[in-house]
């Protein structure tokens, strides 16, 4: 099971992260420069990229509306350039700003259009993730291996406890057999 572990915690830390809907290499290449470069909405310690739709419904869309922006053809740059500077009110027609709108979301809105400014654009440091997750997994292994061990240890006080029953009450079968016979 630790082998295991050791193995897959290379791929997982190193896969891809993100899906996306875009067909042409360069553009999904773009689309994976520029969701490293942003952080999520919901969980800031994490690049927009690593955002699922499970955790930040929020980032989930702005990644849909990123796709929409590189197929009108923005470069990473100018992408990234804009998340944090704004958009102008040219995107307020792309479906995803308009579900914003309808769903009452009007500080993603004016984010979108007026920006969210140079901490979207932090560099998030997977570090602390990276060695919390490896900690509860270490802690997690250390928790099975004490669980098994007292199981044994309790098994085997047990066994002894009743060997040590059967010992005492096979003497007071024997003492009970010697009275009898003394007594006939």
């Amino acid at each position: 099971m630790v082998l295991g572990f050791c193995i897959l915690l290379p791929n997982l830390l190193f896969a891809q992260k993100t899906t996306t809907n875009l067909k042409e290499e360069t553009q999904i290449q773009t689309f994976l420069k520029v969701t490293e470069q942003i952080r999520c909405i919901c969980l800031p310690s994490l690049p927009i990229q690593s955002c699922s739709f499970n955790m930040c419904a929020a980032s989930s869309y702005l990644k849909s509306f990123i796709e929409n922006r590189i197929k009108d053809g923005m470069k990473e740059e100018e992408i990234i350039s804009k998340m944090e500077n704004g958009f102008g009110d040219s995107v307020l027609k792309d479906p995803i700003v308009v579900m914003f709108q309808e769903n009452g979301n009007q500080g993603m809105v004016d984010s979108i259009v007026y920006g969210f400014g140079p901490k979207i654009l932090a560099q998030p440091d997977g570090t602390w993730i990276n060695f919390t997750l490896f900690a509860l997994g270490a802690f997690g292994l250390f928790g099975i291996y004490k669980y098994g061990t007292r199981k044994k240890k309790d098994l085997l006080q047990s066994n002894v406890a009743s060997d040590s029953g059967q010992k005492s009450s096979t003497e007071e079968i024997k003492n009970k057999i010697r009275k009898y016979e003394e007594e006939t």
